[in-house]
C-alpha cells in the first residue's frame, strides 16, 4: 500500500495516507518537509495565481510559488482574488440518468395510524420560546429512565420523554423570515412520525403564539397534541404538573405499537458533516454516498444540506438535478448565501473550521467538493427550502447553515427518521427523536473514541474496504438502526440538546 492517495489523474496534489517525512518519494518526487495525514502534497510546480485541482475540480488558488514535493495548506494557497466566485458551468440536467432498478428491502418499523412509519417511539415537549424551556425540562425529567425509572416502566415500547426547547420565538417579526423557519421546524416537529404523542409549551405573551402557530401551521389540537402556557396554567409548577398529567395520559396509546417489516422506501436520511478532514471526501463521504444509492434504490430519501458547505460544488448537483427549475433553485439559494454574509460581514470561506484545517482542509472549496459525495450518484429530485416538508423520493437537497445541529434540525423537521453524520475528527452528536449514526472518516478516530463512533469508514484508506462494500455496511447499519437499534449517541443520551432552530433574522 503507497503512502499517499491520488484521486485522480489530473489532480495537483496526492493526499497523505500517513505522515510523510522529508525525502519521502512520492510518484518519483522527494517530499519536502513533514506532511501529516490527510493533508496534500504537491506533484508540480504551481506559479502564484494558479488554480490547484484535487478531485479534478479547482480547490483554491496558489497564493506563492509551491515547488514540487511540498505542503500545500493555508500558508500558500487560497479562494483567490474571487473570493471563489470564479464562474462554474451549472450544466443543468447533463448528467440526468435513468432511474434504478427498484429493490425492496425492509426494515422492522412503526406504522402510525396515518400510513406513515417511524423509527422510534417517544413523546414529545416543545417549547414555543425560550422562557418556557426551563418548565418544558421538568415535565420531561420527571419520565426520565435514568432518574426517575418508575415514571415510564410500565411502558416500555416508548423510547423516552424528550424536552426540545431553543432560544428564540420572541424579539422578533411576527411575520418575518425567522418567525416563518420557526413555526416550520416546530409543525414539522410535532407532527413527526417518531412522536408518539407532542405537548407545546409557551409563556404567553410571546411573539410566537401557540394560537397563531396552529393556525398558520394547518394543526389542530387532539389526543396526541396538546399545547398550553404557564401565564394561562397559573405559574410554572403548575405547568409543570400539568405537563405531567397530560403526558400520563398519553402513555398508554402511545406505548401501544408494535415494529412490524416495512418498506426501506419508508426511511428518510438527513446526510450530515460537510468535511472533518483531509480523508472525508476519500472514505466515509463516498462510502454514505454509496449507501444513499441503495437506499434510493429501495424507495428511500435521501437530504443533502448545509449550503455553504456544497459552496463551489452546487454544479456537480446542477448538472443531476431532474429540470432546469430544481437546479435553478438550487443556485438561487447559492446567491442568497453570498448575500446573507456579505451583510453580516462575513465570507462563504468561513469554512474550514479550526478542527478541519488540522485534518488537511484548506479552503470551502475543498471541503464542499468531499461534502457533496455524500448524496451519491442519482438524480436530484428537488430542493426545499429550510425545514420544509419533504414530499419527494430519492436524492434531494434542503437548503442549511453548515452548522450541524441547525442543519439537522432543518432535516429531522422536513421529516428526517434517521441521520447519518460522517466525522473525522470525533464529532459529539445526536438528534431526538431521529437517531444517529456516526462514520468515522479514519481509523485513528475511530480507535480513541469506538465508544461514540458506529461505523469505521477508515478501513478504506487502510486498503481493506471498498466504497461500494462499505455502503453496503452502512446501508445495513441504516436498516438495522431504524428496525430499532440503539446508535451510540443514543446510548450516551444524545439528542434533546442538540435541537436549534435556525435563528436567521434580526434579534429585536
Amino acid at each position: 500500500m503507497t503512502p499517499f492517495i491520488r484521486l485522480h489523474p489530473a489532480d495537483d496534489v496526492v493526499i497523505a495516507r500517513s505522515q510523510l517525512m522529508s525525502g519521502t518519494q512520492v510518484e518519483g518526487v522527494p517530499v519536502r518537509g513533514l506532511i501529516p495525514p490527510g493533508h496534500k502534497v504537491a506533484m508540480r510546480a504551481i506559479a502564484v495565481g494558479e488554480p490547484v485541482r484535487r478531485y479534478n475540480q479547482i480547490i483554491g488558488f496558489a497564493s506563492q510559488p509551491i515547488q514540487p514535493g511540498e505542503h500545500i495548506h493555508v500558508h500558500n494557497l487560497n479562494m483567490g482574488a474571487e473570493k471563489g466566485g470564479f464562474a462554474r458551468d451549472y450544466a443543468f440536467t447533463s448528467d440526468v440518468k435513468p432511474e434504478p432498478a427498484r429493490k425492496e428491502a425492509t426494515f422492522m418499523g412503526i406504522v402510525r395510524p396515518d400510513g406513515r412509519v417511524a423509527t422510534r417511539n417517544y413523546i414529545g415537549i416543545l417549547s414555543s420560546v425560550n422562557c418556557s424551556a426551563t418548565a418544558a425540562r421538568a415535565i420531561a425529567d420527571h419520565f426520565s429512565r435514568r432518574t426517575n425509572p418508575t415514571a415510564l416502566a410500565a411502558f416500555p415500547n416508548i423510547d423516552g420523554v424528550v424536552a426540545l426547547t431553543h432560544g428564540t420565538g420572541c424579539g422578533m417579526d411576527s411575520e418575518g423570515a425567522g418567525m416563518q423557519i420557526l413555526e416550520r421546524t416546530l409543525a414539522g416537529y410535532a407532527t413527526h412520525p417518531n412522536f408518539g404523542g407532542v405537548i407545546v409549551v409557551g409563556l404567553g405573551c410571546e411573539a410566537n403564539q401557540l394560537t397563531a402557530w396552529l393556525q398558520h401551521s394547518g394543526l389542530k389540537e387532539g389526543s396526541t397534541l396538546q399545547t398550553f402556557n404557564i401565564q394561562d396554567t397559573g405559574g410554572t409548577a403548575k405547568t409543570v404538573a400539568k405537563g405531567i398529567a397530560i403526558i400520563e395520559q398519553m402513555l398508554p396509546a402511545a406505548n401501544d405499537v408494535k415494529r412490524e417489516p416495512c418498506s426501506a422506501s419508508h426511511i428518510v436520511v438527513g446526510l450530515q458533516c460537510g468535511g472533518s478532514d483531509g480523508y472525508s471526501g476519500i472514505s466515509a463521504n463516498p462510502a454514505l454516498g454509496a449507501a444513499v444509492d441503495l437506499l434510493v434504490a429501495h424507495g428511500g430519501t435521501a437530504i443533502l444540506s448545509e449550503t455553504p458547505e456544497i459552496y463551489g460544488a452546487e454544479h456537480l448537483l446542477t448538472r443531476r438535478a431532474v429540470t432546469r427549475a430544481v437546479g435553478e433553485k438550487l443556485v438561487e439559494r447559492i446567491r442568497w448565501w453570498e448575500h446573507y454574509t456579505e451583510i453580516n460581514q462575513g465570507e462563504m470561506n468561513n469554512n474550514p473550521s479550526p478542527g478541519n484545517k488540522a485534518g488537511g482542509l484548506t479552503t470551502i472549496l475543498e471541503k464542499s467538493l468531499g461534502a457533496v459525495a455524500k448524496g451519491g450518484t442519482t438524480n436530484l429530485q428537488a430542493v426545499y427550502e429550510y425545514a420544509e416538508h419533504v414530499a419527494a423520493k430519492g436524492f434531494v437537497y434542503m437548503d442549511t447553515p453548515g452548522y450541524d445541529p441547525v442543519s439537522a434540525t432543518g432535516q429531522v423537521a422536513g421529516g428526517a427518521n434517521l441521520i447519518c453524520f460522517t466525522t473525522g475528527r470525533g464529532s459529539a452528536y445526536g438528534c431526538a427523536p431521529s437517531p444517529s449514526l456516526k462514520l468515522a472518516t479514519n481509523s485513528t478516530l475511530f480507535q480513541r473514541q469506538e465508544e461514540d463512533i458506529d461505523i469505521n469508514c477508515g478501513e478504506i484508506v487502510d486498503g481493506v474496504c471498498s466504497i461500494e462494500e462499505m455502503g453496503q455496511r452502512i446501508f445495513e447499519h441504516i436498516l438495522a438502526c431504524a428496525s430499532g437499534t440503539a446508535s451510540k449517541s443514543e446510548k450516551h443520551g444524545y439528542g434533546q440538546s442538540e435541537f436549534v432552530p435556525w435563528q436567521v433574522g434580526a434579534v429585536m
